[in-house]
């Protein structure tokens, strides 16, 4: 790895962090919403980056894929889950799912504005900001579909669990071996891949709203 792509990758990585914050700022107002105040109270309903930080998910699995790119170059991560009282909610089942898919709707909108940002960028001449906006924006859509994934502590398990109406107690023993499970599809299956071909093709797509070639 040279010094231009030592530097690539950290202000990817500066990115990462304040996607992650907002993914998990989405989580927490709308677990206020649905009536759930255990994250806001908690001072997680936040776009300070401390508190969302989670040591494996936010700081080592970045670092490690900087150093030792895989999934097409996209760096995934994810930060400390938010709080959530699923017995403060109005409507226990449906409020987890929509508590859940905050994160990635949240990911997706901003992937959209970065690309809007993008094509700013380019009528004001400055080619530099648009890049890293692209960058910025399928790193984005990276953390949208890839915590879609049914792996604790991914959002999509939480969906899935609600969906197949497993208990809280079963899922969270399953949850305990959510992270080397992860580890194992991130290494040894072509799940990576097919996100990544995803996250692209979403990034041509959105890309093709604003005529960005």
């Amino acid at each position: 790895m040279d010094f231009n792509q030592l530097i690539d990758g950290l202000m990817s990585y500066v990115s990462l962090v304040i996607l992650l914050t907002f993914h998990e700022w989405g989580h927490a107002w709308m677990a206020s919403k649905c009536g759930d105040d255990t994250a806001r109270s908690m001072g997680r309903c936040s776009f300070n980056p401390l508190v969302h930080i989670d040591p494996i998910g936010t700081f080592l699995i970045p670092m490690i894929q900087i150093f030792l790119p895989f999934m097409g170059g996209i760096l995934i991560g994810w930060a400390k889950p938010v709080p959530v009282n699923p017995n403060n909610l109005r409507n226990p089942k449906l409020d987890d799912i929509l508590i859940s898919m905050a994160g990635p709707w949240m990911n997706l909108l901003l992937a959209v504005v970065l690309m809007g940002m993008a094509k700013l960028g380019l009528v004001a001449g400055s080619e530099a900001f648009a890049i890293f906006c692209v960058k910025s924006a399928i790193l984005s859509l990276g953390l949208c579909f890839f915590n879609l994934l049914p792996i604790p502590p991914l959002d999509g398990s939480h969906v899935v669990r609600v969906l197949i109406g497993m208990s809280n107690e079963t899922y969270y023993q399953f949850a305990r071996y959510g992270f080397i499970i992860l580890i194992l599809v991130i290494n040894l299956t072509p799940i990576p891949g097919w996100v990544g071909a995803v996250v692209f093709g979403s990034a041509s797509i959105i890309q093709s709203w604003f005529g960005i070639g």
